[in-house]
């Protein structure tokens, strides 16, 4: 037998089987056929299903929405995106595309991208819960806070046993300096796991927002109670202690936070800060260098350096590192304070009283607490973890 169809006919009867698969594959696949590929774990298969279906219809926004699916199953997110968009730009109003779109992004820490596509879901879906949560997380991680807490809020008020939500929600409150609402938070999350070193430490950091220093003290004291070697416990401690003007206690905190670690540059800075307000500037120096050293953008290491300057008659020195401290916080009346004696010192009447007129203005505004002493940043968000 010569020809193809004899040969065909003879393969058919010689593997029923194989007939069987030939003539499957040379049937044009529908969207039937890859969502029930999908329903048997046959992601790939199913993809490849997909892919056919586009490419006979290129217009089929429900096709390109069903491969992102498939291809986000597989965590192939940045070619989930590209179908997802497909499909929103063919079909904008497609159900569920841009709640897909917004995870596939946030399952890749593009969270900026991420919160475009759920801000577009929860309008089409107002009630969604999942879009809700994942828009205050994509605002979490984009430091954006106060818009992360406002999302997260009703969130959390909805899932009351996802310690973790009520965590970033938290953190969120305390960065966006809502204490109040960080102070109920902790409060809730203390309740389900009171040996939580760090959870008290949060929570101190919201109570002394709230400018209650005292129960602050006791939370950061309970938290080097749990965890003496909790990194920067003894700072927060010695923080609050020195905020209150309680040098000997706060200088035992910095010395036992650098026990811990040795080049903890805040701990280095506010010593020499003790030493300074104590009248020892030789013994401030050592303690100001090193914490400059270890970390250049400690604005208090150079208001005190600058002051020393100033004491020892080192104008210049003294005014370059003064200014350095009023380019590193404006908002701070110390620094402008230096700055205006140290320019009478030099007889420019005219800026002197300008800095020392800033000085008054700042009082008024000047608000001081623990939040971003203890670090630069709240903890990063691990996508990952949410789905």
């Amino acid at each position: 037998m010569k020809n193809w169809k004899s040969k065909l006919v003879l393969m058919a009867l010689l593997s029923p089987a194989f007939f069987s698969a030939w003539c499957a594959a040379a049937r044009a696949q529908t969207p039937a056929d890859a969502i029930a590929l999908e329903q048997q774990g046959k992601l790939p298969e199913a993809a490849q299903a997909w892919r056919a279906v586009t490419e006979r219809n290129p217009r089929d926004a429900a096709a390109f929405a069903g491969l992102g699916v498939v291809l986000s199953k597989q965590q192939k997110y940045p070619e989930a995106v590209t179908a997802y968009k497909r499909a929103l730009k063919l079909n904008p109003k497609l159900p569920g595309v841009a709640l897909n779109l917004g995870l596939a992004q946030f399952k890749q820490g593009q969270f900026p991208a991420a919160a475009i596509a759920l801000r577009a879901a929860l309008a089409a879906d107002p009630a969604s819960i999942q879009a809700r949560t994942l828009l205050g997380l994509s605002y979490y991680g984009t430091k954006k806070f106060d818009l992360a807490s406002q999302y997260l809020e009703p969130a959390a008020k909805a899932d009351p046993s996802n310690v973790e939500l009520h965590q970033v929600l938290a953190q969120s409150c305390l960065w966006a300096r809502k204490f109040s609402c960080a102070q109920e938070e902790f409060h809730r999350i203390l309740e389900q796991n009171p040996d939580s070193a760090p959870a008290h430490v949060l929570f101190g950091e919201a109570l002394d927002g709230l400018g209650r220093t005292p129960e602050a003290i006791a939370e950061f004291e309970a938290a080097a109670k749990i965890s003496p070697s909790e990194p920067n416990v003894h700072f927060g401690l010695g923080y609050l202690h020195w905020k209150s003007q309680q040098y000997d206690e706060a200088k035992q905190e910095f010395e036992r936070e650098l026990a811990v670690d040795p080049t903890h540059a805040q701990a280095l800075a506010y010593l020499g800060d003790i030493e300074w307000k104590n009248n020892h500037p030789e013994a401030a120096l050592p303690f100001l260098n090193r914490a400059q050293k270890v970390n250049p953008t400690l604005r208090i290491t150079y208001v005190d350096l600058g002051a020393i300057h100033m004491q020892q008659k080192n104008y210049k020195e003294a005014k370059a590192t003064l200014l350095h401290a009023v380019a590193l916080d404006p908002a701070q009346p110390d620094a402008h304070y230096q700055l205006g004696r140290l320019y009478q010192a030099l007889g420019d009447n005219a800026d002197a009283a300008k800095e020392l007129h800033k000085v008054q203005e700042l009082h008024r505004k000047a608000e001081e607490n623990l939040v971003g002493k203890i670090s630069s940043s709240p903890p990063a968000l691990n996508s990952s973890d949410q789905q």
